[in-house]
């Protein structure tokens, strides 16, 4: 085993969970304060969040011999961001983690399950996530009209080193951010006593608390957008590659991983996308059986920066939080634009992708429960009349 080590894939999978981790952190600090997290519950879900699938690439990559690359729920953070806060506040919320990974293990044991998931329509799967990132991803043009000065730098990184290469885009915003912080915020007197008193890994139980509007309003969505927008499309990036290995066991173990933590505020991790490409491909190591190195050493580099989320919580809250949202919407863009694409692709399901789509990005909340459900719900009923009106005529 350590005969396959090369530096060509330790170097991919660096690149890997630096991509990983930068062009995303803000989405889940973003979407766990939406939610009622307090900052300290917030570092603590992103702490969990990349350790828990810095060890679930470990484990999963040396149990198979292959690059099995583990991400957070991206579009289900972003789906916690535009909830809003839930009534019975953060520990509500991770109840609902925890059915949301129970459902993730449900649906790797349990067969039909998983296929009822893969049976939503794909353009109401899209629309709702689209809904869902609408929001967000206007925060840029927001940041730059709250202050120019401030604004305008992010987005135009993002912009240019974006048209050389898209996989370093956000995090060249990122960086953007970090100079615009040092140079543009004026920081509290005590504000270096802080960061250093942060440098600890944070730790924050939740006692989880389970209701029905947690269940109908964060549960099953964040399942939904899990399964449908990263599960199952991290099948198809490992299947592109040549390998082929049974996706239940794989959704099984992200899910256990999720369940341990949900606690500590993780909302959910899963199979990865992005990433699994670049690990996967032919840039981490010629022999397909050796590029299993790759997706270890950025789960390595995972649970480091991990240990790290408490000085990288700290130092972001003294931004203007529309900072951070810029970020965190540019980092959505390229989602945004392929699930609206998506949506809208077929005709015959236009309209009810349409409904969907305005119901969830209205962000209304009926009975505590999100727009997402409902966006569904309603974009469900135009599809399900629309076929069966078909079938008549």
């Amino acid at each position: 085993m350590l005969r396959d080590i090369s530096p060509q894939s330790i170097f991919m999978g660096l690149l890997a969970g630096f991509v990983g981790f930068a062009s995303s952190f803000a989405v889940v600090l973003q979407g766990l304060t939406a939610v009622g997290a307090s900052p300290e519950q917030a570092a603590s879900g992103l702490m969990a969040l990349s350790v828990s699938m810095g060890l679930c690439a470990i484990v999963l990559s040396f149990k198979t011999r292959m690059p099995i690359s583990i991400a957070w729920s991206t579009p289900g953070a972003a789906l916690l961001a535009t909830s809003g806060a839930v009534d019975g506040g953060f520990a509500v919320a991770v109840g609902a983690f925890i059915v949301c990974a129970i459902l993730i293990v449900i649906s790797g044991v349990w067969r039909p399950l998983g296929r009822a998931v893969a049976g939503i329509p794909a353009p109401l799967a899209n629309a709702m996530l689209a809904g869902v990132l609408l929001g967000l991803c206007l925060a840029p043009v927001k940041a730059v009209a709250f202050n120019p000065l401030l604004g305008l730098p992010i987005a135009v990184a993002w912009l240019v080193v974006g048209r050389f290469n898209r996989l370093l885009a956000v995090p060249a915003a990122l960086l953007a951010f970090i100079a615009v912080m040092i140079f543009g915020v004026e920081f509290p007197e005590n504000a270096l006593a802080d960061l250093g008193n942060s440098i600890a890994p944070p730790v924050e139980f939740v006692i989880p608390e389970f209701t029905l509007s947690g269940l109908i309003g964060i549960a099953l969505p964040l399942f939904i957008v899990t399964m449908a927008s990263q599960n199952i499309p991290g099948t198809a990036v490992l299947r592109a590659n040549d390998y082929d290995t049974p996706p239940g066991p794989l959704f099984t173990v992200t899910g256990i991983f999720s369940l341990l933590s949900a606690p500590f505020g993780g909302h959910a991790v899963n199979l990865a996308a992005i990433t699994a490409a670049l690990c996967a491909g032919k840039d981490a190591h010629p022999d397909p059986s050796k590029r299993y190195w790759a997706t270890i050493s950025g789960g390595v580099f995972y649970i480091v920066f991990g240990l790290l989320a408490g000085l990288v919580t700290a130092f972001v809250s003294l931004a203007p939080s529309i900072l951070i949202e810029a970020v965190a919407g540019l980092a959505l863009i390229g989602a945004f634009a392929g699930s609206t694409v998506a949506a809208f692709k077929e005709e015959d399901g236009r309209e009810a992708a349409a409904v969907t789509f305005i119901v969830t990005a209205a962000g209304l909340t009926f009975y505590g429960i999100s727009g997402a459900f409902w966006g569904l719900l309603a974009g469900g009923l135009i599809y399900l009349l629309t076929h069966l009106g078909k079938r008549k005529t």
